[in-house]
């Protein structure tokens, strides 16, 4: 599978099923920086006191390298590296990894995703303006390092419908200039430039070609909720559809695309059991095979011949991520590639001849790092470390473990405990300390195990951190993510209350020392706790999180119009009055008044998805209600912080914040509000150093 086909998939999954997610980027790793002189709370340790505090740039700043690739054809390497400060794609050849030259020219926000033409003659890129995730297609000519924008249109956001292994200098693209709410699927012509129409879509949602380039499949959302899946034949839609899924496996069963010779059509299917296993339809009779299943996940990734597109291995991922091989030379190599990469790895780019791969290596308390592997002299060579100032930094072990809630469900979810507070390894910390309960998006999303910058930057900080998958996300089962159907405020919000009572009860975390702190989805969480459960949270910490549920459905981006039955079937549908009645029972915003404890909110301006007037309007109900609110806005970011001296300066915020709070150590602010664009709307008095900072 190409690099851009991979990108297909990305852009193609980030729909409703991750509505109230923060985008992910590839900045996973940052600058060095020295660290500045710790304000430290009343609950720290001796030795979490005397551990080196890890700088915020370190943690959240530029990555050294991120995002390696290697060519389709394997002479040349590329990264994604700051040029003046700011992202670009670089590129070098192979023989000389650590040379290299910047081909993008980025002055403003940084370059997060990018990939190799299929016939490796340019690299492309998406770009949006401000956070608005209308993401246009560029192009660099390799030869020229001439840039053209590929589409070059106004409020609009392009889907990859199809790449080719045997068609290389053509792509399929999903353009939506024409209507807002639909995809038109046009011919991209990668020499040309040129676009050329090949469907007018008035009513589907997404579209599935095989290696031809031919479209193969349409997607609608059907009456129910669910999905049903048409034939598409010389371009026509057939009038039946040939699959359908009900509401209950519409997030669990999907198309997971054709082998190059179109014989064989994979799918996630949940149809008929719990957990999605993965199976091999023959296109001509309809007959469907398993190839695999597990009892407590569904089965996630695969890696695939690049030539023939056939499985060759799969993942299952419950607590970690788990690779089965069902090649046994793949198997063979990822056997070998385990013995010698301490923590977990994966495979990030590959050559057409698959001899060659960029492997990442995630050692979990070390900065992840990047090798170049050849298959066949069984050889890594080192490409880059994304973060080198992090090495020797105490950074902490993260435990999976299970809760059970109140009603019986296990809830699969990690801990990272302070540095110096577990002295004989148990994963349980000496004495309680302080936690921040920190909630991911989605809702239809799940935390995983790894690398986690929030769960480092914290835990350095002097607290525990609790990540919890509550009912509604996915990857352990349609019965798991479906017992969130309806239950927003409600069962959802008392898993994360079971999983705070669990961490006390074991003696982690301290009472009435415990914060509640997410985005997106996870803002929303922040602010049901502070508003259904008022006393529970020491303080709350909301990034992009909806106050209003009905507002929220209200303004929804156009392109995900098609499924909006989705939204309504899992969170409560605003045209019925007892849907309705549900989504306002459930919106923080009509008990603004109930909350007593601090809170930090952030916003970015030109958040599609999670509108400013979201943040501002629960503000202002706490204003009218004569309750103080720190409120922080960002007038050049969406749905989370996509430029690093932005995201340094909200952490920064919230550090001081939480340190006030529940009594960890911070870094001080210095001038760290000086290079982002951070407006301090209200309550700069509620943090520490916060005035100073502005120079007030």
């Amino acid at each position: 599978m190409s690099a851009l086909s991979k990108y297909a998939t990305l852009l193609a999954t980030t729909t409703a099923a991750a509505l109230l997610t923060l985008p992910t980027i590839t900045t996973a790793n940052g600058q060095s920086a020295e660290a500045q002189a710790a304000h430290t709370g009343t609950h720290m340790n001796h030795t979490a006191e005397s551990a080196p505090l890890i700088p915020r740039d370190a943690l959240f700043g530029n990555p050294t390298r991120a995002g390696g690739q290697i060519s389709p054809d394997g002479t040349m390497l590329s990264w994604l590296a700051p040029k003046d400060g700011v992202l670009n794609v670089w590129v070098t050849t192979r023989d000389k990894p650590n040379e290299g030259k910047a081909i993008t020219s980025s002055t403003d926000r940084p370059i997060r995703q990018y990939f190799w033409a299929p016939d490796g003659e340019s690299i492309m890129y998406v770009q949006d303006k401000g956070g608005d995730e209308n993401f246009l297609l560029y192009q660099i000519d390799l030869d020229t390092l001439e840039e053209k924008t590929l589409t070059p249109f106004e409020n609009t956001r392009i889907q990859v419908v199809g790449t080719s292994e045997t068609i290389k200098d053509k792509v399929l693209l999903g353009v939506n200039n024409r209507n807002p709410q639909f995809h038109d699927v046009h011919m991209l012509d990668l020499e040309t430039g040129e676009l050329t129409l090949v469907y007018e879509n008035n009513g589907f949602a997404g579209f599935m070609a095989d290696d031809t380039l031919t479209l193969r499949m349409a997607m609608r959302q059907n009456a129910e909720g669910g999905t049903d899946y048409f034939n598409v034949e010389s371009n026509e839609v057939a009038v039946e559809p040939f699959e359908s899924t009900a509401m209950e496996d519409s997030l669990t069963t999907t198309p997971a695309g054709y082998t190059t010779d179109g014989s064989i059509l994979y799918w996630l299917d949940s149809r008929g059991r719990n957990t999605a296993a993965l199976y091999a339809q023959d296109t001509a009779t309809g007959e469907k095979t398993m190839i695999a299943e597990d009892d407590k996940a569904d089965l996630g990734g695969t890696i695939r011949d690049p030539k023939t597109g056939v499985v060759e291995a799969y993942s299952v991922n419950y607590l970690q991520n788990k690779w089965t091989a069902i090649d046994e030379d793949l198997g063979a190599t990822l056997g070998w590639l385990d013995g010698k990469l301490e923590g977990d790895f994966g495979i990030s780019s590959r050559t057409d001849d698959d001899r060659t791969w960029i492997v990442w290596n995630d050692p979990l308390t070390a900065p992840t790092s990047t090798y170049i592997y050849d298959r066949d002299a069984e050889t890594l060579t080192p490409f880059y470390t994304s973060r080198p100032e992090l090495e020797g930094m105490p950074l902490q072990p993260m435990y999976p473990i299970e809760i059970t809630s109140r009603d019986g469900l296990t809830l699969p979810s990690y801990l990272t405990l302070p540095v110096g507070s577990d002295s004989d390894g148990d994963g349980r910390p000496d004495e309680a300390v302080p936690m921040v309960l920190l909630v991911h998006g989605g809702p239809w999303a799940r935390d995983n195990y790894g690398f986690n910058s929030n769960h480092q930057m914290l835990a350095n900080r002097g607290y525990a951190v609790l990540s919890v998958n509550f009912r509604g996300s996915t990857g352990f089962g349609k019965d798991f993510l479906n017992a969130g159907n309806m239950e927003w405020g409600l069962k959802m919000h008392y898993d994360l209350i079971d999983a705070t009572d669990w961490a006390i009860n074991e003696g982690i975390a301290i009472p009435d020392k415990v914060a509640i702190m997410g985005g997106s989805y996870g803002g929303y969480a922040t602010l049901a706790g502070l508003t259904f459960t008022p006393e529970k949270f020491a303080c709350g910490v909301d990034i992009v999180g909806p106050s209003n549920l009905e507002t929220l459905l209200a303004t929804i981006p156009p392109y995900w119009a098609p499924i909006v039955k989705l939204f309504h079937t899992r969170m409560g549908d605003p045209n019925t009055e007892e849907g309705l009645a549900l989504l306002k029972a459930a919106s923080p915003l009509y008990k603004a008044d109930q909350i007593v404890k601090p809170l930090l909110i952030a916003q970015g301006a030109n958040d599609p998805r999670v509108k400013q007037a979201e943040s501002d309007q629960i503000v202002g109900a706490m204003k009218d209600a004569g309750i103080p609110v720190t409120y922080v806005l960002y007038p050049d970011e969406g749905h989370g912080f996509a430029k690093p001296a932005n995201t340094i300066s909200f952490f920064a915020v919230a550090e001081n914040f939480l340190s006030e709070c529940i009594g960890g150590r911070s870094e001080p602010l210095g001038d760290v509000l000086t290079p982002s664009t951070a407006e301090i709307v209200e309550g700069a008095e509620h943090v520490n150093g916060l005035e100073d900072a502005l120079g007030g």
